[in-house]
């Protein structure tokens, strides 16, 4: 069974960071793109950042280039997140999962993901 488990999340100012952890059980994370999304109450899921399988590429979303950084540890097999500068707008639950289409990613798009975990809170306060 494939299990995503997202942590990390918590209460921060504004100008603060974090690092959220995504962890896989039942998939080998070099195989696949690793997504993160977020969704803000009454909001959309919204693509944040994803790392390539294929070669190690990186995608950010307009909002979060140049303060968030994907990464990962494959022999731990964990993707993380860094939030540096944090914003208000960043509050979101946010959210991990893996590109089931395609092993390069050029973007975040939320149907080519799959295995959700259950998502960790990121509150910003200004």
């Amino acid at each position: 069974e494939v299990q995503f488990v997202e942590s990390g999340g918590g209460l921060v100012q504004a100008g603060g960071s974090l690092r959220l952890s995504c962890a896989a059980s039942g998939l080998t994370f070099g195989d696949y793109a690793i997504g993160w999304f977020r969704q803000a109450p009454g909001k959309e899921r919204e693509g944040v950042s994803c790392l390539s399988a294929s070669d190690g590429s990186t995608y950010y979303a307009d909002s979060v280039k140049g303060r968030f950084t994907i990464s990962s540890d494959n022999a731990k097999n964990t993707v993380y997140l860094q939030m540096n500068s944090l914003k208000p707008e960043d509050t979101a639950v946010y959210y991990c999962a893996a590109n089931l289409m395609r092993r390069l990613c050029v973007a975040a798009r939320t149907y080519e993901y799959a295995y959700w975990g259950q998502g960790t809170q990121v509150t910003v306060f200004s």
